[in-house]
């Protein structure tokens, strides 16, 4: 009747996993206790889980973001504290099968559950604003998708304490994905929990390009666009376009496990090079994915806080659509050692270096946007600061690695694993915090402690240098990946140094959560009643902050790219409308709840061979979704009556404020 599932199945025998399950388990209890001490069940219901509004979708899936860091994080300095020890005279603290779980879910928590949704938080707040709609183009959508994403995440955590989880590496190559050598469930949570949630991310693809595409605000052609909405664009096209083939290829190692076939085996017909290639099909566009919109955060970063336009504006945008085409031109250099042949190799390798260009030509834009400006470091200019630095040199390694020769030295070694971080850490994480620091006014209406900011940026850089700089060096050594041991005394102090630097990565991340704790705690002081608290120059600042449920009480012309700074300048930079309107609004659901728990216990149900209950949870999906399609009650008028009283109350703080 359970399938595979046993009481057998909880690793009792993990004490790391035990007690870590008791920790889950009494924050679990203490959370749901203060709910319902609050009496906020309710509250959250109808105005958070079953939310349509894009700025709370957004802050939901920032906030798992920020959870899945830590859980990715304590996964990462496990490992290093592993290698740190873990010398010829001694086997570390981490059995080998227990450790391989650990850089596999490291690796898949960090892109795709950590990575990918603060990427999509940040888009959900911000670009309806930037373009002047007052919601996505398909607000239910939005929602369900962030809900089947959850459904991911949850599934992700339960390999934690309920069976395990793949031993594979991120990508699960096979055969060790196949089930001859993983004939355990951990390749099954990993198949199923990416599915659901790239499911959702598709979607959520295909929604922000008709918002973006079809919801501008009269006057706003494509090239007024703010870079954060071109960037945007761009990414979730390659969204579309790639995921797609995220969710054929899994498919097919699901048939190869669950149905026998042999679509990557040696034998019977199948080519396990046909994986190889169509997971890095995927995978190079998936950096980009990753990278472009936080090269659009940076854009807008740079000219506020340079107090000049963004030098370059065209640059960056052919920039930026000439790295999204180019991203599927590339896949190949990460498997050069594999036998394509010169030619091959010498094509892919010249399209790398050919990428770096208009990488660079972003690069030399921000540089030249802060030349003669006046520059103010705050918080998010010294993580903009930072990255430009670490990802010129992460950049360079990666060229180096373009060339064929070099790969075949250093591809299966630590040198790979530095550029991969050095990249990754420096351009998405720095990117994701500096954006989040940018626009949190515009969220909450109220700005991030400065000087915690601050504290946070020193740990997590000078961490990341101690963390990766070592493995470069190792890396020429000779010391190749996914060692959980090694018998070479040589290697172990720069191993220890690199754990020294996990540290003060935590203690960044360490401040940057007291950053948001003490920020709420004095919110009162930090208010920002103008709208516009950082100068910013595009148009989600020319409303108030927190942006109101409608986010614009009339929809703006654009008339040219720097409409908001100009209107700034001349004193103008929030103006009530001179009459009201009703507004059209979509009503909250909870049919995306729904939708996501039913995925959730039919992908559950097919990890453990539960047949019976893998259909409930597929009609469960299936009558959720019909049900909402026949809802005639998906929508609302805001009076006029209550949008001016909303905005009254708004300029009388204002001018409480002043």
């Amino acid at each position: 009747m359970f399938g595979k599932l046993t009481l057998e199945s909880v690793p009792y025998q993990e004490p790391i996993v035990m007690v870590t399950l008791a920790m889950v388990a009494i924050l679990g209890l203490a959370l749901v206790g203060a709910v319902t001490y609050f009496r906020k069940w309710k509250y959250l219901w109808t105005e958070w889980l079953t939310t349509v509004d894009h700025k709370r979708i957004g802050i939901m899936y920032i906030i798992v973001a920020i959870v899945m860091l830590l859980r990715g994080f304590a996964d990462a300095i496990m490992m290093r504290a592993q290698l740190a020890v873990a010398s010829a005279d001694s086997a570390g603290y981490l059995p080998p099968h227990h450790y391989d779980q650990i850089f596999t879910a490291h690796g898949v928590i960090m892109i795709f559950f950590m990575a990918m949704p603060f990427i999509t938080g940040l888009m959900n707040i911000v670009v309806p604003l930037q373009i002047g709609a007052r919601d996505v183009a398909y607000p239910f959508l939005n929602s369900l998708s962030f809900w089947l994403f959850g459904a991911g995440v949850v599934l992700m955590m339960m390999s934690l304490f309920v069976g395990e989880f793949a031993a594979t590496g991120w990508l699960a190559y096979p055969p060790l994905s196949g089930l001859d050598y993983s004939p355990g469930v951990g390749v099954d949570y990993y198949l199923w929990a990416l599915q659901i949630s790239g499911l959702g991310t598709t979607l959520s693809g295909i929604n922000f390009i008709v918002t973006i595409l079809r919801m501008r605000a009269p006057g706003m052609n494509l090239m007024k666009m703010p870079v954060f909405t071109w960037t945007a664009l761009v990414t979730n096209v390659l969204i579309v376009a790639a995921f797609p083939v995220l969710a054929a290829t899994l498919a097919l190692l699901t048939a190869d496990r669950y149905l026998g076939m042999h679509f990557f085996t040696n034998d019977l017909g199948g080519n396990v090079m046909m994986y190889v290639n169509l997971i890095w099909i995927w995978g190079h566009p998936e950096v980009y994915i990753l990278i472009l919109p936080c090269f659009g955060a940076f854009s807008e970063i740079v000219a506020t806080y340079s107090k000049k336009p963004l030098f370059g504006y065209k640059s960056m945008v052919y920039a930026t659509a000439a790295i999204g085409v180019l991203s599927f031109l590339v896949w190949l250099h990460h498997f050069f050692t594999m036998g394509s042949g010169a030619n091959v190799n010498a094509f892919f390798g010249i399209m790398t270096m050919i990428i770096s260009v208009p990488t660079g030509v972003k690069i030399f834009n921000w540089l030249f946007t802060m030349y003669r400006g006046r520059v103010e470091i705050t918080t998010p200019m010294l993580w903009t600061i930072g990255f430009m630095v670490t990802f010129v040199i992460g950049g360079m390694t990666g060229v180096l690695m373009a060339i064929p020769a070099v790969s075949f030295v250093l591809h299966n070694s630590l040198f790979l694993i530095a550029h991969f971080h050095n990249v990754i850490i420096g351009g998405v994480v720095f990117g994701c915090i500096a954006a989040m620091t940018y626009w949190f006014p515009k969220a909450f209406g109220f700005k991030l402690n400065e000087r915690l900011g601050k504290y946070s940026f020193w740990c997590w850089l000078v961490g990341f240098y101690l963390a990766f700089m070592p493995l470069y060096i190792l890396g020429f050594k000779g010391m190749t990946r996914r060692l959980n041991h090694y018998d070479n005394p040589e290697w172990q102090p720069y191993l220890i140094v690199a754990f020294v630097g996990a540290c003060f990565v935590a203690l960044g991340i360490w401040f940057m959560l007291q950053q948001v704790f003490v920020s709420i705690r004095d919110r009162k002081q930090n208010l920002d009643l103008t709208g516009d608290p950082w100068g910013g120059r595009t148009l989600e600042w020319a409303i108030p902050s927190p942006a109101p449920f409608y986010n614009f009480a009339h929809v703006p012309r654009v008339e040219h790219l720097d409409q908001h700074w100009e209107n700034k300048e001349n004193g103008v930079a929030y103006a009530p409308p001179a009459s009201y309107e009703d507004i059209h609004m979509p009503r909250n659901t909870g049919a995306g709840v729904y939708i996501g728990a039913f995925g959730l216990v039919m992908c559950f149900a097919l990890i453990w061979h539960i047949w019976w209950l893998a259909i409930v949870g597929f009609v469960g999906m299936i009558g959720s979704f019909l049900v909402r399609a026949y809802d005639r009650d998906i929508d609302y008028y805001v009076p006029a009556a209550e949008v001016e009283r909303i905005e009254s109350a708004h300029l009388a703080n204002m001018q409480k404020a002043a």
